[in-house]
């Protein structure tokens, strides 16, 4: 019975089907750091599938993204001197606990022990961490609402409203080693943008140099397309936002791999403008660290995707989140890009120019061996 049920429990930074379905995401993918940039002077490596450090002092470990609303769920170890903690909607400038809030990783904190915001409200009980063994937070930020469970018991349920989105960070204060692993994330808060039966709310831009111009139809819960090229766009525009939807490309046999791509912030009612976020399962040599033509996930253009988690003929779920310059691209919850715009201001993202702006969403035609389909597509707008 043990190990049916050992058989049955998801393996260490990973996530199940289920999960990815309904739009977890991998903050630490058990293996790299990508996706994470460190601040301040500690060190930080990847050992046994955990985040740790343990040495430099006082620094936290930050996501590339800014995230609004969400579950997040951590686990994390650490001695009975355990000082450390979570940072939450924090700013990359100031220190993090200010900008944002430190759930604390500390028990013998006279006035915010674990389980507390630093600085900002206690927990009304003592809550001990179980030193040197894996302790788990899941947190639920939504709104002003901060609802804060410690190993399946909640510690702390508080209305905070200094700040609306930011960072996700990990703490290590003074020179003893902490670790966290399964670090992931559900987005809250998306609505739908497709309504699976018509098409209403999109609207085809088409393209005079279209031999065989695209069909898109809804058809089984799904934005069908086939042949092309074209492009399939919403009526309404967005900037800052988490995209989330799950995608079929219909390959017709084991060499065809359907091209296409998800534009963000284009120009409303003009062709394949604002950034791609490709679409293409290929890779070279039979390894999926060498993806072809930027790779399903990669910023076309600007960064491939660094593994092609994605195969042809069944649903995978794509995760966009842009937030001013910077966009992260999850595929089937993997993190495959993290990409910081450098570009000067403007409106072409083709001439290298950053598009900070709102504008459409839009589903690419790319050419007549186009066969997809769409769905389950939400979108939840980022505060300023």
């Amino acid at each position: 019975m043990l190990l049916a049920a050992a058989a049955l429990m998801p393996a260490q930074n990973t996530l199940t089907r289920k999960e990815i379905d309904e739009g977890w995401i991998l903050l630490f993918d058990g293996e790299s750091m990508f996706g994470w940039a460190p601040m301040g002077a500690a060190t930080w490596r990847v050992e046994n599938g955990a985040l740790v450090s343990e040495k430099g002092g006082y620094g936290w470990l930050r996501t590339g993204s800014e995230f609004a609303d969400y579950v997040l769920k951590a686990q994390f170890r650490c001695s009975e001197k355990c000082n450390s903690g979570i940072f939450l909607r924090s700013a990359i400038e100031g220190e993090p606990h200010k900008t944002g809030y430190e759930l604390q990783m500390f028990d013998a904190h006279p006035k915010f022990p674990t389980g507390s915001f630093v600085d900002h409200v206690p927990t009304k009980k003592k809550h001990k961490l179980k030193p040197n063994e894996w302790n788990q937070y899941e947190i639920t930020v939504q709104g002003n609402r901060y609802q804060i469970v410690l190993n399946g018991k909640k510690v702390l349920d508080t209305v905070q409203d200094k700040t609306k989105i930011g960072h996700i960070g990990l703490q290590h204060n003074i020179d003893l080693k902490v670790e966290f692993r399964d670090v992931k994330l559900k987005p809250l808060g998306a609505a739908p943008v497709f309504d699976g039966k018509s098409l209403a709310r999109w609207h085809e831009v088409k393209t005079p140099r279209a031999k065989e111009p695209p069909v898109w139809s809804a058809k089984d819960g799904t934005i069908h397309v086939e042949k092309g090229p074209g492009q399939l766009e919403t009526d309404g525009t967005y900037d800052d936002l988490v995209l989330q939807l799950a995608i079929r490309t219909n390959a017709r046999d084991a060499n065809h791999h359907p091209n296409s791509g998800v534009f963000l912030r284009g120009e409303p009612n003009m062709f394949w403008t604002g950034y791609e976020t490709q679409i293409r399962n290929e890779f070279k040599d039979g390894d999926r660290t060498k993806p072809v033509d930027f790779g399903t996930g990669g910023m076309y253009f600007y960064q491939p995707a660094r593994k092609v988690v994605s195969s042809d003929n069944v649903f995978f779920v794509k995760t966009v989140v842009a937030k001013g310059r910077h966009f992260g691209v999850w595929i089937d919850g993997y993190p495959v890009s993290d990409w910081q715009d450098p570009h000067p201001e403007g409106k072409s993202v083709r001439d290298k120019q950053a598009r900070l702006g709102a504008g459409a969403i839009s589903l690419q035609a790319h050419d007549p061996t186009t066969n997809l389909d769409f769905k389950n597509i939400r979108v939840a707008r980022l505060p300023k």
